[in-house]
C-alpha cells in the first residue's frame, strides 16, 4: 500500500434494515467509511452485499436506520441526490450501451456530471454562451485523461459491445470516473474475470484511489482480490454483519471462517 493519508469518516451506515414482503435482506447493518480508504464489503452469495450498495446509493429505501454522508443525514437517499453529492457506480451486469464507442460511454458519465451543474452555473452566468464551447473541451479533455488513465485509448471509437469482458469493465469504471465522483461504489468489478484481468482491475482501482484520491467502497465476491487491495472490510452473511476490521483481522475471523467455508450452516 502507498503511504495514503486516511481522513475521518465520511459515510456512516448505522442501524439499516431492509425486508421485501416480510424476507430480511438486511438486519440492523452499521458500518462507516473514512475518506480516501478502499472499503471492501464482502459475503457470500446471498449475503445482502448489493441491497447494501443499493441502499447506500438511493435505490432502495431501508425500512430502519440512516446514512450520513459529509454530515448529513438521510433516512433514505434517491439516485439523483446521491450522483449529484458525488457518490458513482459501476454495475455488476455492464449498463454499456454496446453499440456506442468507448469514448462516447465515458462522455455520458460526464454529462451527468454537467448536468448537475448546469443549473448552478445558469445562475452564475446568465449570459454566458461563449462559456459553453470551453466547458466542452475542458469535459472532453477530462475524459481522454481517463481513458489514458484506464490504457484503453487504442479503443476510443471501438463500439463497447466488440470488445472482451475485461475492457468492457474498465470503460465501466472509466464512465463512472467521469463524474469526478468522492465515493466510488464498484459492484462486484472482478466478477466474470480471468486471473489476469483481476489483476489489471486491482491496479486500477488502487490507481484510481491514489490518483484521483478517490475514496472507493467495493462489494466483492471473491475474498482474495479485496484482501490485497482494502484497507478494512466488513462481512455480510445472510444479511447480518459478522465481521468488520482490517483484512489480517477479517481473515482470522472465525465466523467469517466457517461463513465463506459452509461450515456453520
Amino acid at each position: 500500500m502507498s503511504s495514503k493519508k486516511i481522513g475521518d469518516v465520511i459515510l456512516d451506515v448505522s442501524n439499516i434494515s431492509l425486508s421485501f414482503g416480510g424476507v430480511k435482506a438486511l438486519t440492523n447493518i452499521s458500518f462507516n467509511v473514512r475518506e480516501h480508504e478502499i472499503r471492501a464489503i464482502i459475503g457470500p452469495n446471498g449475503a445482502g452485499k448489493s441491497s447494501m450498495l443499493n441502499c447506500i446509493n438511493g435505490v432502495y429505501q431501508p425500512q430502519q436506520g440512516a446514512i450520513t454522508f459529509r454530515g448529513q443525514t438521510f433516512k433514505h437517499m434517491n439516485s439523483r441526490q446521491v450522483a449529484e453529492m458525488g457518490i458513482a457506480r459501476t454495475f455488476q451486469n455492464l449498463a454499456l450501451f454496446k453499440g456506442m464507442s468507448v469514448i462516447d460511454n465515458i462522455m455520458t458519465g460526464r454529462n451527468l456530471r454537467i448536468k448537475s451543474n448546469l443549473f448552478s452555473q445558469a445562475f452564475r452566468n446568465p449570459f454566458g454562451i461563449g462559456g459553453a464551447e470551453k466547458e466542452e473541451v475542458k469535459h472532453r479533455e477530462f475524459v481522454e485523461h481517463i481513458i489514458d488513465f484506464l490504457e484503453i485509448q487504442a479503443y476510443r471509437k471501438t463500439p463497447v459491445g466488440q470488445l472482451p469482458y475485461g475492457l468492457q469493465k474498465r470503460v465501466d469504471l472509466g464512465r463512472a470516473l467521469a463524474m469526478e465522483p468522492q465515493v466510488l461504489l464498484l459492484d462486484e468489478p472482478m466478477a466474470g474475470m480471468n486471473v489476469e484481468e483481476k489483476q489489471d482491475m486491482s491496479r486500477f482501482v488502487l490507481d484510481v484511489n491514489d490518483e484521483f484520491g478517490t475514496t472507493v467502497v467495493l462489494i466483492e465476491h471473491d475474498m482474495g482480490v479485496v484482501m490485497d487491495i482494502s484497507d478494512r472490510v466488513v462481512v455480510l452473511d445472510y444479511g447480518k454483519k459478522i465481521g468488520d476490521g482490517t483484512p489480517d483481522e477479517v481473515r482470522n475471523n472465525e465466523d467469517v471462517i466457517s461463513a465463506y467455508l459452509g461450515t456453520s450452516h
